[in-house]
């Protein structure tokens, strides 16, 4: 929200200084997040001066362009060619000199001795759409006689800088969208802190009736939708551009002036946070507003030329016949005011928060009034609005008021009631304050107190303040105003013990394994849970089908849809962004919350039972793993390094291998994968290489390495297990090797096991050093080597014992397997 520091001091009386005010503002929360000064027109007009043409002939080399003689009043005349048709001797005009800046939106140029068909030009004549006071093109400017040669084109036009305050406003503070709004704030800023000062603005004495020759007549159809419709006519206006002040005014906070009827609505909206529309009299077919919402796929063009289609969700203001405008949104095709147009119908309405914002968000349509209707304007404001917007009508477009002001309003939104205890309100803020003080706030904030008691007051606070319904919003009213810099440290802390569990358990084994990847190169990354529902919907998932996504009813853009089922995508939007920009080694993790929809859990009387949300641990491995190295050649990132990664977390948080299984994943989000579940089949890893379609379609070059942890499957399985040491062990471990010839289908996992089984307490790791594949083997055959180590904890192991392991495992491997020793 653009606020001027000048168009503010129309409504309070302050001598602050613009930092000091934007500080008195971001005290009292409406946090100033920039101030500059600024000029109405762009640039300043610096360089541009009031000249006299004192020759002018036509150019040599040319049909169009003259070669004129300027005096700029220093005594010497600047040769200057013009390719104005309307340039003669004699005439005062503006000149851009040498190293003046010129404006055209965003960009902008600097005027330059230049040579134009042969002939030197030092300087530019300018038309009003070159310098930013107006749009016409046709010719220069011509000024009158009595303007002074030398002037500053700034002096000339009477511009004066202003300060832009462009203020933070919260979703709640629907208030403060106005400079009225915002004055209301300062000036009890300014009460509270000793200031003299008074809160003002234009009374509508000025507004009269002149004539009824345009009665417009008004029906609420939907009055959920529509709480106020308000409207009055003008007739004989003279739609022509705004005068200079309101042009400014416009400018300054960054609108564009558009015409006099226009501009008017504008400021009206700008000054007291009331959203205006005026339609065209001529198109108010029937002499009749009504406003209703309209059958499903009605077709309806608004001003920009796009077609919309409207349906029972969507308010319109409609003439007898068809509808003009999307309520609160956007105006019709046809229904604004233009250069013919003569005759016009102000609207002031109120519209449900809830609807506007619905039928915005459906058409992808976000405008000033849109942004105001949608969190709440005052509802006793139409009036007011319509009145001065009246008056400005009569005084700028020479207008007559032609009727009486139409008012519907079905049912009166009342001012709230909210009762407050002064302990409550020491209790909250943590300080004493004094009832004086409290009962100065309120008052200055508008807030009337009907009745006091010994403890406390009773408040009815305006309908506008649609963020104070309750004792807290009217004490962090208080506070905002008071100070919250006012409010001490206490010199005594109170706090109370507590007992830690399970949760705190649960983030202290994060940390642990946080900095574990970290050590290990990996890098965190924190992704949104709302995520696009393309990712579900396009890529045939079976582990996250479309069905299970839990959706958001009013998303704020399509990349926003969803909550995510898997946390996945948003490690792959990571790698993108950082692959583009030129690192495409990369190792990531992210802990984080999945969410789905079980349609089975499911119930009327409990459907919050059919939604899930787990949480999960995410490891993203791609590009090279060793590059660089002086010592070591570039190396390729693998699955089996992820899968070390994995069961390194496996061993930190204190779960044992024998407790787990490796099974072959069928989740078609990898081309490749494995599974680890627990003994009671619940999965608590998988991991593996990504699907080639999902890497292409993120435009993924290297291959994806992607482990999904499921951490709270892990935080269970592990809860009851304490982590304890045990000494090295005296005696020394014996080693073995065997050379198996086994079929191709045989996985370790199966030559693991059966060992495991052969001997459970003196065989301590069975590990695969080697696979071989090809010549001098049977086919459909292949070799595993496998290392075998035993210990005994308590004494040292002889040949004898370690034979007659060595040979059971042996039969059970043949006899189970039909493996071979080589």
């Amino acid at each position: 929200m653009n606020i001027s520091y000048k168009w503010l001091k129309e409504y309070v009386d302050f001598d602050l200084t613009p930092q000091q005010t934007a500080d008195a503002l971001t005290s009292c929360g409406l946090e100033v997040g920039a101030l500059e000064e600024v000029q109405s027109i762009k640039g300043g007009l610096q360089g541009l001066y009031v000249g006299q043409v004192l020759t002018c002939e036509p150019h040599p080399n040319s049909d169009h362009l003259h070669v004129t003689t300027v005096d700029l009043g220093r005594g010497e005349a600047q040769q200057i060619v013009c390719g104005a048709p309307n340039v003669a001797a004699g005439q005062k005009v503006i000149v851009a000199d040498l190293g003046c800046v010129l404006y055209d939106g965003d960009s902008s140029f600097t005027i330059k001795r230049s040579k134009l068909r042969g002939v030197d030009s030092f300087g530019m004549i300018c038309a009003e759409d070159e310098i930013g006071i107006g749009t016409d093109h046709a010719g220069i400017i011509v000024l009158p006689e009595d303007a002074v040669v030398g002037t500053p084109a700034a002096s000339y036009y009477h511009l004066e800088s202003d300060w832009l305050m462009e203020i933070d406003i919260t979703a709640n503070r629907a208030d403060a969208l106005s400079h009225y709004g915002v004055a209301r704030d300062l000036y009890a800023w300014l009460k509270q802190n000793g200031y003299e000062t008074s809160l003002h603005r234009p009374d509508c004495s000025g507004f009269a009736v002149d004539n009824h020759d345009l009665p417009i007549d008004v029906e609420i159809e939907n009055t959920e939708a529509c709480r106020r419709y308000a409207c009055v006519s003008i007739t004989d206006c003279e739609v022509k551009e705004s005068p200079e002040w309101l042009r400014n005014k416009l400018r300054v906070i960054g609108l564009r002036p558009i015409n006099n009827i226009v501009d008017i609505t504008n400021y009206i909206m700008m000054a007291y946070g009331q959203p205006m529309h005026c339609f065209d009299a001529d198109m108010v077919e029937g002499h009749k507003i009504v406003v209703r919402t309209q059958p499903e796929g009605t077709k309806f063009v608004t001003l920009d030329g796009e077609e919309h289609e409207l349906g029972t969700h969507d308010l319109s203001i409609c003439n007898a016949n068809e509808p003009m405008c999307i309520a609160g949104v956007f105006g019709g095709k046809g229904s604004g005011t233009y250069e013919t147009t003569r005759n016009v119908v102000l609207e002031s309405a109120y519209f449900h928060p809830t609807w506007i914002r619905k039928s915005a968000r459906r058409h992808g349509l976000s405008t000033d009034s849109s942004f105001r209707f949608e969190r709440g304007i005052d509802p006793n404001g139409q009036i007011y609005a319509l009145k001065q917007a009246a008056i400005l009508c009569k005084e700028l477009a020479g207008g007559k008021i032609s009727m009486d002001i139409k008012d519907v309003y079905p049912v009166k939104m009342n001012d709230f009631e909210v009762f407050l205890k002064y302990d409550y309100v020491k209790t909250l803020i943590g300080k004493e304050i004094g009832t004086d003080t409290i009962k100065n706030i309120l008052t200055n904030l508008e807030m009337t107190i009907t009745a006091e008691t010994e403890e406390g007051l009773r408040l009815t606070v305006p309908a506008y303040r649609v963020d104070v319904q309750r004792p807290c919003d009217v004490v962090e009213d208080i506070l905002r105003i008071y100070g919250y810099n006012n409010v001490e440290i206490p010199t005594r802390l109170k706090s109370s013990l507590t007992v830690q569990g399970e949760e705190d358990h649960v983030y202290r084994v994060e940390n642990i394994v946080s900095e574990q990847l970290v050590g290990c190169g990996f890098n965190e990354i924190l992704n949104n849970s709302l995520s696009k529902a393309s990712y579900y919907t396009g890529l045939d998932l079976n582990a996250y089908p479309e069905f299970s996504t839990v959706k958001v009813m009013n998303p704020l853009s399509a990349d926003l849809g969803v909550m995510r089922q898997s946390i996945l995508f948003g490690g792959l939007e990571s790698i993108v962004r950082n692959a583009n920009r030129k690192n495409p080694n990369l190792k990531f993790f992210e802990f984080g919350n999945t969410y789905s929809f079980v349609k089975e859990r499911w119930t009327a009387e409990e459907p919050i039972k059919a939604y899930k949300q787990d949480k999960h641990l995410g490891l993203w491995v791609t590009g090279k793993r060793v590059v660089g190295s002086w010592i070591h050649p570039d190396e390729n990132s693998n699955f089996y390094e992820l899968k070390a990664y994995v069961q390194n977390i496996f061993a930190r948080v204190g779960l044992a291998s024998d407790m787990l299984s490796v099974k072959e994943n069928d989740n078609n989000v990898f081309s490749k994968s494995i599974r680890f579940e627990t003994r009671n089949g619940q999965v608590i890893a998988e991991l593996g290489i990504l699907d080639v379609a999902i890497r292409k379609a993120f435009d993924i070059d290297n291959d994806v390495y992607f482990a999904d942890i499921h951490w709270t499957v892990l935080m269970k399985a592990v809860r009851k297990h304490e982590v304890v040491f045990a000494e090295i062990s005296k005696f020394p471990s014996v080693s073995r090797d065997l050379a198996l010839l086994i079929d191709k289908n045989v996985s370790f996992k199966q030559i693991e096991d059966i060992a495991r089984q052969t001997e459970k307490k003196l065989l301590k790791r069975v590990e695969l050093f080697d696979v071989y594949e090809g010549k001098n083997l049977p086919v459909g055959k292949k070799s595993y080597a496998v290392n075998f180590i035993l210990q005994d904890e308590q004494k040292t192991l002889n040949d004898k014992q370690i034979d007659a392991i060595m040979t059971k495992l042996i039969a059970n491997l043949t006899g189970k397997l039909n493996a071979q020793l080589r």
